[in-house]
């Protein structure tokens, strides 16, 4: 059964984030589908909401699952609900995750903060966009600079999914999730702030650290996270073997080990 993938962009762009990816993806034969959030992309004209947010992400791995293992790519927002979801008490059809970008608690002081900034770049000429074009061109190569912008800006959506989050229940979310994790953050990624913390929540996980990359690191070193997508994929691949069928680690007992 070959390894099925599922990819969930972060706040404000969309699945065509993910096009880098797609390609390595699909020039290794590994089927993947990369979901648009409420909101967000070709959904645009909704309205964001935490419990379609989860919902959607539930009917790709499901639809996913009827194929084979089931590899959950979630990066920066969409890695926060992608862990609450992998963490939920139904324990839910994946067998791997990669969690992108994505180590910081979305509550408190740092949260109010986030949603400040984010009103102030919408204040700006043309919601700031033009800033955000010159960060782009200053940080990310030619070849993937326009993927993050391909599927529109969701600026509309920004400060209800951002209040949203604040409801996941990360830590016990974390401590449930018994399928092989990786944590992979860019050097410079400012959502690096409770890396420890998800790392003492989940102690089977593995943290991935990219030299000289940033949030966007999908984007910034697109070689070095596709590497990380052959590694996952692979030790899925084997556990499948392993097992003579699924990989099965979401149905694990809790505790069990799932390597």
């Amino acid at each position: 059964m070959s390894v099925q993938a599922v990819l969930v962009h972060g706040i404000r762009t969309s699945a065509t984030m993910w096009r880098s990816q797609l390609a390595w993806l699909a020039e290794n034969g590994i089927p993947a589908t990369a979901v648009d959030l409420p909101a967000h992309g070709t959904r645009m004209d909704e309205d964001f909401t935490l419990h379609e947010a989860l919902h959607t992400i539930d009917a790709a791995v499901r639809a996913a699952a009827e194929h084979g293992p089931v590899l959950l790519v979630g990066h920066s927002m969409g890695g926060l609900l992608s862990l609450a979801y992998a963490g939920g008490e139904d324990r839910p059809p994946i067998d791997g995750m990669v969690a992108v970008s994505c180590t910081a608690l979305p509550r408190g002081a740092a949260l109010r903060a986030y949603r400040v900034l984010a009103g102030a770049m919408n204040s700006l000429p043309g919601r700031g966009r033009w800033l955000t074009d010159r960060v782009l061109a200053a940080t990310l190569p030619v070849d993937t600079r326009g993927d993050f912008a391909a599927g529109g800006y969701a600026f509309d959506a920004q400060d209800a999914a951002l209040s949203s989050l604040a409801a996941l229940d990360l830590e016990t979310a974390l401590s449930r999730i018994r399928v092989p994790l990786w944590f992979v953050n860019g050097q410079f990624d400012q959502l690096r702030v409770h890396e420890a913390l998800f790392q003492r929540l989940a102690p089977h996980a593995e943290l991935i650290v990219v030299p000289r990359a940033s949030h966007l690191v999908t984007a910034m070193r697109p070689s070095v996270f596709n590497a990380v997508l052959r590694l996952a994929t692979a030790v899925l691949d084997a556990r499948v073997a392993d097992a003579g069928g699924r990989a099965d680690g979401a149905g694990s007992a809790p505790g069990a080990d799932c390597w």
